[in-house]
């Protein structure tokens, strides 16, 4: 008998060993765990070259804006001595993105761009693919979809609260913010679809107000083919009162060939580069030499050309200046349409020594789209996104120490395999730990991590902020 006690004694309490464990808190994934990415809700691409800057470093903040659900503008802060994260909180509402019967789904230029003024309000620039012609005659190219809007805080340095103001044209795509030294903003953009004048807006108010709408680029209708000429522009600041531009020509033709089951054919040729005078009003090219506005396919050749690329396609130049005023420029070249998407497409990269432009060695450089930023004479960085041959995806940085004669790989800020990578012009003014805005792209889906990127790698996020998609 007494050892059938104990037994039973030994089952009573593993019994209640056994109510005990069912009553504990089961283990779960801390609720304080980090992420490398600050958000979930980038939609489409969500951040590109084009539409700049995506992000703008301002009294020891990063402030970022980018394509969220429904392609509406998203805008999120980082404070780095607080190391706190806002956001990200919507900033306005697109036109674009809420027709379930469009045939493409996501149309992906009105993405935003991001401004602060001198007085500390936030500016933002978003929503146009053209207009339409329900919003009126566009007396400076065509119409096609969206509206081109301005929004701005309702508070200096505040991202929670925006007011949209109707200030700038509906017409305008590919919006590129710049404000100068002395305060003055300019707003550059498309003024309508393929067939239409580049533009720019200027406001010497801190945006309350804008001039009309000053064409520096023409469109117009070609006499030898069917075809009319247009461009596409990338737009940023230089030395002193310049504001520089590296552009390619498009060659917008009437009808569709083989190439083109899609429709339009974004073919482009060449690379050019000018610079415009804001002090003047002048705007000139590399030679100093001054250029009659808005500037023609004929006279772009003759005074503005950097490299005559007639058979294989370009696609998105950037430029950047040392500190003596001679520039760097670099765009994308491949054999066709597919040199931007899943073809070969690599960088060019020219800098004009003073007197010509030098073409770069970049064989070694991966295939793949960025940004250039140029230190001094002899040190130059271009900001890459490329995927290795084993489906790696990788923003990294290739710098020069020769003036960009050749350039190698010191920094790769981020890796995912099987991924692909949309990322920002690099950020105005930008701390060293946030140079660059990145959006991972994942199969099966529209939705991208956002990413924001410095010397550092990725700056990190509570998971429980960072996701917001469910």
């Amino acid at each position: 008998m007494k050892k059938l006690s104990v037994i039973t004694i030994c089952i009573f309490f593993f019994f209640l060993g056994c109510n005990t464990n069912k009553k504990a808190t089961p283990q779960t994934e801390k609720s304080d765990a980090l992420v490398d990415y600050f958000a979930d809700n980038g939609f489409g691409n969500a951040v590109a070259i084009v539409q700049h800057p995506a992000g703008v470093y301002h009294k020891g903040v990063t402030y970022i804006a980018y394509q969220g659900p429904l392609e509406d503008p998203y805008v999120a802060s980082y404070n780095h001595e607080t190391k706190e994260w806002k956001g990200p909180f919507k900033a306005g509402v697109s036109v674009m993105g809420k027709d379930p019967n469009r045939k493409k789904q996501i149309d992906n230029h009105g993405k935003p761009a991001l401004l602060i003024d001198d007085a500390n309000y936030i500016h933002i620039a978003f929503g146009g693919h053209g207009g339409t012609p329900a919003d009126g005659d566009n007396p400076l190219g065509n119409h096609h979809y969206g509206k081109n809007l301005h929004a701005v805080s309702k508070k200096p340095l505040d991202i929670s609260a925006w007011e949209t103001l109707d200030n700038v044209s509906l017409f305008g795509t590919y919006s590129q913010f710049i404000k100068m030294d002395n305060g003055d903003m300019y707003l550059f953009y498309r003024h309508g679809a393929h067939r239409s004048d580049w533009v720019y807006q200027k406001s010497t108010d801190n945006g309350v107000t804008f001039s009309e709408p000053v064409s520096f680029l023409k469109h117009k209708r070609r006499t030898d083919i069917e075809a009319e000429d247009s461009w596409y522009p990338w737009v940023s600041s230089g030395n002193g009162d310049d504001i520089i531009v590296a552009f390619d020509y498009h060659i917008c033709r009437d009808n569709r060939n083989a190439q083109d089951a899609r429709g339009h054919i974004p073919e482009r040729h060449n690379v050019y580069y000018m610079v415009f005078d804001t002090k003047t009003g002048q705007w000139k090219n590399v030679k100093n030499e001054p250029l009659e506005m808005p500037l023609t396919k004929e006279m772009a050749d003759e005074k503005t050309l950097v490299r005559n690329i007639p058979n294989d396609w370009t696609f998105q130049g950037i430029t950047d200046v040392d500190p003596n005023g001679n520039p760097h420029v670099a765009v994308l070249v491949g054999p066709d349409v597919n040199a931007r998407r899943s073809g070969p497409k690599r960088l060019q990269h020219f800098r004009w020594d003073g007197q010509q432009w030098l073409k770069s060695n970049l064989a070694n450089l991966p295939r793949g789209n960025g940004d250039i930023e140029v230190q001094s004479s002899t040190a130059i960085s271009i900001y890459l996104e490329s995927e290795t041959n084993d489906d790696v995806g990788e923003i990294s940085r290739w710098d020069s120490f020769n003036g960009g004669e050749t350039f190698k790989k010191t920094t790769v800020f981020l890796q995912r395999d099987y991924s692909g990578f949309v990322i920002s012009s690099l950020i105005d003014n930008p701390h060293p730990d946030a140079r660059i805005i990145v959006g991972e792209k994942k199969e099966g889906t529209d939705f991208r991590k956002m990413y924001l990127l410095g010397d550092s790698g990725p700056i990190q996020r509570n998971k429980k902020e960072a996701n917001h998609t469910n």
